[in-house]
């Protein structure tokens, strides 16, 4: 368990830098303990993983890679989807003010992913029906974040993944998060220039502060 951070408005913040998705899957665990017993604020932890498949609960056996990245099955909602370098994920661990209204809460997790792409002039939006956040013009529709979250004892974990500059290679051994008409992209591809997740952390945090506090307790 983390023992240092920051407090930023109500919500404690660690960003684990470069860490192993099964140590930060445990640090969740723990960390959801402590903050849906009243133990510890309400928590967020940043953090970029080696490469790694995590395969939601709907994860079906033919929609998993062959060969190669390690897949770790995880009981958040969706699919299958990659995490690695030059990635964001952010784990959102809260006491939600309304429990039965996760809608609401991962709404508010896309206004921040978009508030902070559209500070780095990126047009990104909400689909109807799709969690995450999408670039969308005549040329395709293009996920730039995905979420996928889960509610126990009133209080979230698990939570989003917003590709900032990472080799969009491995997604193309899997159909990202079971969606079959839809691409997957990134902050550099789209801007067409070098951006790292250093850049972009600082707006994202502020955005998500800003946002989080409005759903949790």
């Amino acid at each position: 368990m983390v023992t240092t951070g920051t407090i930023q408005g109500s919500i404690l913040v660690h960003d684990l830098k470069h860490l192993e998705y099964s140590d930060a899957l445990r640090m969740q665990e723990q960390t959801h303990a402590l903050v849906s017993s009243g133990a510890t604020p309400n928590t967020l932890l940043f953090v970029e993983h080696p490469s790694v498949f995590t395969a939601g609960k709907r994860t079906q056996n033919h929609e998993r890679p062959i060969a190669g990245v390690p897949v770790i099955d995880v009981n958040r909602g969706g699919k299958i989807t990659w995490h690695g370098p030059g990635q964001i994920v952010g784990y959102p661990i809260l006491r939600l003010a309304k429990p039965t209204e996760l809608v609401t809460f991962v709404r508010e997790l896309e206004s921040a992913l978009i508030d902070t792409c559209n500070e780095f002039g990126i047009q990104v939006q909400q689909i109807k029906g799709r969690s995450g956040v999408w670039v969308s013009d005549a040329e395709s529709t293009r996920k730039i974040a995905a979420i996928g979250i889960r509610v126990a004892k009133g209080t979230t974990m698990h939570g989003f993944a917003l590709n900032v500059n990472p080799d969009l290679t491995p997604f193309t051994q899997i159909i990202p998060c079971g969606i079959t008409d839809a691409q997957v992209t990134s902050m550099e591809q789209e801007l067409g220039f070098d951006i790292n997740p250093a850049e972009v952390l600082p707006i994202l945090e502020r955005n998500l502060i800003s946002t989080l506090g409005k759903v949790c307790v």
